[in-house]
């Protein structure tokens, strides 16, 4: 089943093809979570719901009929963003044989990543979905002025030793607001270095931003797949919507869930 709606379309294979080039190369730029958090997938656009589970939890119950403890299903949400081609533009293209102006198909791609990071940092309130700011459980520290002396490389120190004592070790990597980045770009009087070098050392380089962070947030993983991963059904593709008043439309959509099985793997700073 052609679920895209493409093989029915009036869209010629080489102009999907250009289109699907430009929302992959537009949406890296602006995907953040998934640097950072290994992939579940992709699982197939018909895969409604997985299992979420707690592994401090986890267990089986006893007796004549058992259930697993620590383990819920959820259902993967699904994120999409439309956009639309004018008839006049192609026609134009074609008759001139110069290239298609796909801005809004990069301009909806980058709308449709940013909407992805939502939901992996902040969840969704609305529909229940928890995300690496809004979990119930993980630890929260009190964040320093990262505008001052070594603030933020104490800060992360603090954060990075936690991990140690509740034996938590592997891959780390702190994501941050623009704001806190900006803070991080101070060089230190004595040292030639700035703080998000110091900082960068320690994490190995993995050092993140992301706009759908505001204010003074920050969080820090241990990205470790036993501590969490990003569910993917179906990854990130374009569709044909409809044909209306001659414009053809577009939905790019993905369907994906965060899973948190470690609580003590995330440490915000607010």
């Amino acid at each position: 089943m052609d679920y895209l709606s493409r093989e029915g379309s009036p869209i010629p294979a080489d102009l999907w093809e250009k289109i699907d080039n430009v929302v992959v190369s537009t949406a890296k730029k602006f995907l953040t979570g998934r640097r950072i958090i290994s992939i579940y997938g992709p699982l197939g656009a018909g895969i409604q719901s997985i299992n979420v589970d707690n592994i401090s939890e986890l267990e089986e119950s006893e007796g004549s009929i058992s259930v697993i403890k620590g383990r819920i299903f959820q259902q993967i949400p699904l994120i999409n963003q439309d956009f639309t081609l004018l008839w006049r533009d192609l026609e134009f293209s074609e008759q001139m044989g110069l290239p298609v102006d796909l801005s809004s198909a990069s301009r909806a791609a980058s709308q449709c990543a940013l909407k992805e990071d939502e939901l992996i940092f902040l969840g969704n309130k609305e529909l229940g979905y928890k995300g690496l700011l809004t979990e119930e459980g993980i630890i929260k520290l009190p964040i320093s002025d990262w505008s001052q002396g070594e603030n933020p490389f104490k800060d992360i120190s603090a954060g990075l030793a936690r991990f140690l004592e509740n034996g938590i070790a592997g891959r780390n990597a702190l994501v941050v607001s623009p704001k806190l980045f900006v803070d991080l770009q101070r060089i230190q009087p004595g040292t030639g270095i700035t703080e998000y070098d110091r900082i960068s050392r320690i994490l190995n380089g993995n050092i993140f931003q992301t706009p759908v962070l505001n204010g003074n947030k920050a969080v820090l993983i241990c990205a470790e797949p036993q501590n969490m991963d990003l569910v993917i059904g179906q990854d990130m593709i374009t569709s044909y919507l409809e044909t209306k008043n001659l414009n053809h439309c577009f939905r790019i959509l993905e369907t994906l869930l965060l899973r948190i099985k470690n609580k003590e793997a995330v440490i915000v700073f607010e």
